[in-house]
């Protein structure tokens, strides 16, 4: 009895652990339950990422932004000295030009001025002036200097005539008109950089 009580308690845990082996769900149920503790782990990690202190973020904001405005400011300040600097060279450099064009001028002059003690006729000196005055005026057209029209009869206009002075018309047609120029205007392109000084009738 004993032995055959043994070999069949033997069959019944043989079949037990051959039906388990055969059933995954009992393995799967394992692995289930310690599912709930794996999400859990997930989510806490999720809400320590999350859990930012607003204060922290607002100066980090801050701080970046600070950052932007002095690297502008300081292109800015960079840009604003290179353009003074430029324009300083520009003006420097217009002035040079203008110069070497006006010492060919200068050196008629000077040889002007040497010949006069060895020239008699007078006709020769005015016609030597004439010619260093044209000479003159050429290049400083050529500059972009123009006259100021302010013939007689010319009608006044305050933004390009300065009237230092009033007499009686000669003629009533130039009455309120310019009937003398004492020191003559000029433009440089289009801007009056001297106004005309002019005598009024009245």
């Amino acid at each position: 009895m004993s032995k055959e009580k043994t070999k069949e308690e033997e069959h019944k845990t043989n079949k037990k652990t051959k039906n388990q082996d055969n059933n995954p769900s009992v393995n799967n149920e394992t692995i289930d339950e310690n599912a709930p503790d794996i999400k859990e782990a997930e989510d806490g990690e999720d809400l320590n990422t999350d859990n930012t202190d607003p204060l922290d973020k607002l100066q980090d904001e801050l701080a970046e932004a600070k950052d932007k405005y002095l690297r502008l400011y300081s292109e800015f300040d960079n840009y604003r000295r290179r353009t003074a600097k430029e324009k300083l060279e520009l003006m420097q450099t217009a002035n040079e030009e203008l110069f070497l064009s006006l010492l060919p001028v200068m050196d008629d002059f000077e040889r002007a001025v040497n010949a006069f003690p060895n020239q008699e006729s007078v006709d020769a000196i005015k016609e030597g002036m004439n010619l260093i005055f044209n000479k003159f005026s050429n290049i400083t057209q050529q500059k972009g200097l123009k006259k100021m029209d302010t013939s007689v009869g010319s009608k006044f206009d305050a933004d390009l005539h300065e009237a230092i002075t009033q007499i009686p018309a000669p003629k009533s047609k130039l009455k309120g008109k310019i009937v003398d120029t004492v020191e003559k205007g000029y433009y440089l392109g289009d801007k009056v950089i001297r106004h005309a000084r002019v005598v009024i009738g009245n």
